[in-house]
């Protein structure tokens, strides 16, 4: 099968696709398959696109006969894709960073990775070196203990961590295709088996895993007339990364009218309130920063965002284009809200809220991606799916050094 063979050697690329393996990078960094296969930054870039076509074709055609393989064919790829070296970006180091100022008694929200030098995974941060933490106190505390143990310890329990979160997300996904009149395993593949997903998101151990599996886990519990539990589920996600809070509003107004939509608000309410009461105590009134910090990435225009394309093939100013699209999102987010207060299917205009914070984000990066694979996958909306597929080819060249 060519979606197998091109995703293996992907996870087989070896070091040039490392970036924290550098010549005096030590051993564990590069895992268990070690130097791999030694692919060039192109064969590599080549072997993605071919990986990128054989996924869209299987997931759009495969029989239900392939059911079975396509589950086996899941467990297989992520946990290679576990096992391989931090693939592309150096954001599992800033993680562990974080986790090591809070082992140093250092508040990650006040403290840079720059304020414990010499330490073996804040000196690969390198970009962000002088950037407080902008993820979510929830999954502060995850990198705690983990950092304590060690780094290379914090780095394999984060990459199982996306590993587990993907396959979550696939089991989640199929449960979801299920309550909605689809088939389960071809949804589940069109989360789990992207290529994007495997090389960046589990390939990377990168926490966007997380977060979307306890969002997911929360659209799947309000489905299933369990608002409370959906409530607490959906803010643990945005206290994992921010980007999650995208499905509260849409799950607010799409939730049935009544005691189950009281209940969900309540939930929420509660469930945020506990949170930010949990963070003030660990962390201090500094833990807002990350929200901030998170806002000023967007005026940070990347060479591939959609904006910034934009910007360099017509030789624009990228800030108007940035603004213009800042502007649109903001009405159509506010006519998918009106659609879902007219009756419309909130996990497919969810899905359409998340496809248009990728189109608009200034700063958009590959494994952003998953924020909205597995709505697309539920959502019933063969246009949404064409756009998410369309977006994985667009984005496959993202962060690739070539």
């Amino acid at each position: 099968m060519l979606l197998a063979a091109c995703a293996l050697a992907l996870a087989l690329a070896g070091p040039a696709l490392v970036p924290a393996a550098a010549d005096d990078a030590p051993g564990w960094i590069l895992g268990a398959f070690g130097d791999g296969l030694g692919l060039s930054p192109g064969l590599f870039l080549g072997l993605l696109y071919a990986a990128i076509v054989a996924w869209a074709l299987l997931t759009g055609l495969a029989p239900r006969s392939l059911d079975r393989a396509l589950w086996l064919l899941i467990a297989a790829l992520v946990a290679v894709f576990t096992l391989a070296p931090p693939f592309l970006s150096l954001d599992i180091f800033s993680y562990i960073s974080y986790g090591r100022l809070g082992v140093e008694g250092l508040n990650p929200y006040e403290f840079t990775p720059e304020a414990i030098a010499g330490d073996q995974a804040a000196d690969r941060v390198e970009d962000f070196s002088s950037a407080i933490s902008v993820y979510g106190p929830l999954f502060t505390l995850l990198t705690y203990p983990l950092a304590a143990v060690g780094v290379s310890f914090a780095l394999w329990s984060l990459k199982l961590v996306a590993g587990l979160s993907v396959v979550a997300i696939a089991l989640l996904t199929a449960r979801l295709a299920v309550l909605r009149g689809l088939p389960p395993a071809p949804a589940a593949a069109f989360v789990a088996l992207n290529p994007l997903v495997l090389v960046h998101v589990v390939g990377g151990g990168h926490n966007d895993g997380l977060m979307v599996a306890l969002a997911l886990a929360g659209a799947l519990l309000l489905l299933t007339a369990r608002p409370r539990a959906a409530s607490v589920s959906m803010i643990a996600a945005v206290a994992v990364k921010a980007a999650a809070a995208v499905y509260l509003p849409f799950a607010v107004l799409g939730a049935p009218a009544g005691r189950s939509r009281v209940r969900l608000v309540a939930g929420l309410i509660g469930a945020g309130v506990v949170c930010v009461a949990l963070s003030l105590l660990v962390f201090g009134p500094a833990s807002d920063s990350a929200i901030a910090v998170a806002g000023d990435n967007q005026g940070t225009v990347s060479h591939w965002s959609v904006p910034g394309t934009l910007a360099r093939v017509f030789g624009a100013d990228p800030d108007p284009i940035r603004y213009a699209f800042a502007g649109l999102l903001g009405l159509w987010l506010l006519a998918l809200g009106a659609w879902v207060l007219r009756g419309a299917d909130w996990v497919r205009v969810a899905g359409w809220a998340m496809v248009g914070i990728l189109l608009a984000s200034a700063s958009l990066l590959p494994w952003y991606l998953i924020w909205a694979l597995p709505l697309a996958a539920v959502a019933r909306d063969r246009l949404l799916v064409f756009v998410t597929i369309a977006l994985t080819v667009f984005q496959a060249i993202n962060s690739v050094p070539v």
